[in-house]
């Protein structure tokens, strides 16, 4: 028994230095530098170890992808239950989520812009993306009163992810941020 755990436990830690180094390369130098040949000579193992672990780019990307929304999650779980009673947290839980989307820019691509089989509101829809999901729905929930809370997050959600698209293209002045983010929360509240 010893030594099937000893290879699960070398087995999960390979996958991990996978996705480790794919992330980092794709932070530092974008996805075009993520190739099998590029992975394979940075953790010194060859492509058909890669391929035991993943069965394509794309795979390591969802892998990331579903790692990204756990993270994203976590922060917005922070924002949202480190404000008081009185206080909505529809503005920190904002600034956390536009803070993660420029903090981790390729991972966020990996979460939103690459093509992958990930689907929102699906049976099959993994545990991370619901939790980000749901972190956002309890603040909405929070001021939404008797509206529709599913189609207001929905709607929140769009409008950071635009914020962050129109943020990257250099559309928005950078300046005025909270400012958005007050009047994003205002329509909510």
């Amino acid at each position: 028994m010893a030594i099937e755990e000893r290879r699960a436990r070398d087995r999960a830690a390979r996958h991990r230095l996978i996705l480790d180094t794919a992330r980092t390369l794709a932070e530092s130098e974008g996805w075009d530098a993520v190739t099998t040949r590029r992975l394979s000579t940075e953790i010194e193992y060859s492509q058909p170890v890669l391929y035991k672990h993943f069965s394509n780019m794309e795979a390591i990307a969802e892998a990331l992808a579903i790692d990204g929304f756990g993270e994203l999650a976590q922060a917005l779980r922070t924002a949202r239950t480190s404000v008081g009673a009185s206080e909505s947290p529809l503005i920190p839980m904002a600034h956390a989520y536009l803070s993660f989307a420029r903090d981790n820019p390729a991972l966020y691509d990996a979460m939103f812009l690459r093509a992958t089989k990930l689907r929102f509101a699906a049976e099959d829809t993994p545990a991370p993306m619901m939790d980000a999901f749901n972190e956002l729905r309890a603040a909405v929930a929070t001021v939404a009163g008797d509206r529709d809370v599913e189609t207001r997050t929905e709607v929140l959600w769009a409008t950071l992810h635009g914020l962050i698209m129109l943020d990257r293209g250099g559309r928005l002045r950078p300046q005025h941020d909270g400012d958005r983010i007050e009047l994003l929360a205002r329509q909510f509240g």
